[in-house]
């Protein structure tokens, strides 16, 4: 039995590798839902034509994904532009002083609990290996792993905000205008309880707090659309 458990390989789950995509997979999909809803819930309220929410719904998910991906791809963009500066200069002080960045990685290690023979030690034996990676990881903090993708991101939110106005742009479609803004609210309101508990659970959050805010800050912004939509429609 102690051989077995001897043999026996240690594995543990973080969640934080999670972070990244679960996080723009969370912000298109319910961007997608409340933006898309709400807007379908407004022009519904202003009292316009069954065709004219229709077209609302896809145009707003249209211009939604096509905004979201843009957002993203701009926003990460910068993010990969800066660690490509920051890499170069290291790639310079490497060229220019090799000796004194083996001093500085060294030190990193000191300050985090090494011996400095020790430190040294990993600091030589980490230059011979990746001396630009060792640097870009625990001197600029840049992870392979998590290193920005623009492309990769926009995708991601385009995709996901485009799922998440698929309900209630099929629903602006299909459903008689009279029945409209009630079925818009409610498949609304369950799909964000489900995609907040979702989010929670992989990211190992309580169920019942990840989805009530996401709920309840989707119904705010559908009431206040609704409102507005309203207003408009009396005052024409």
């Amino acid at each position: 039995m102690t051989k077995a458990r001897g043999k026996r390989h240690h594995k543990e789950r973080h969640r934080f590798a999670r972070v990244g995509w679960l996080r723009a997979a969370v912000l298109g999909a319910n961007d997608g839902i409340v933006s898309t809803s709400s807007l379908v819930l407004g022009v519904a309220a202003s009292k316009a034509s069954s065709t004219a929410v229709a077209a609302a719904g896809v145009a707003g998910m249209v211009a939604g994904a096509i905004s979201m991906a843009a957002g993203e791809y701009v926003s990460v963009q910068s993010q990969a532009d800066t660690e490509e500066a920051d890499l170069a200069i290291e790639r310079r002080e490497l060229a220019a002083d090799r000796e004194a960045e083996h001093v500085e990685l060294a030190k990193i290690y000191q300050a985090r609990g090494l011996e400095p023979a020790l430190a040294r030690q990993v600091a030589d034996q980490l230059m011979a290996h990746d001396a630009l990676g060792a640097h870009a990881r625990d001197e600029l903090g840049i992870v392979e792993a998590q290193r920005a993708r623009p492309l990769l991101a926009a995708a991601a939110s385009a995709g996901t905000f485009a799922v998440g106005a698929v309900v209630p742009v099929a629903l602006a479609l299909l459903v008689p205008r009279s029945a409209l803004s009630p079925a818009i609210v409610g498949s609304a309101l369950v799909t964000l309880a489900i995609l907040g508990a979702l989010a929670a659970k992989a990211g190992g959050a309580r169920l019942l707090p990840g989805a009530a805010r996401v709920t309840v800050w989707g119904a705010l912004a559908m009431a206040l659309t609704y409102a507005a939509g309203a207003l408009f429609g009396a005052a024409v």
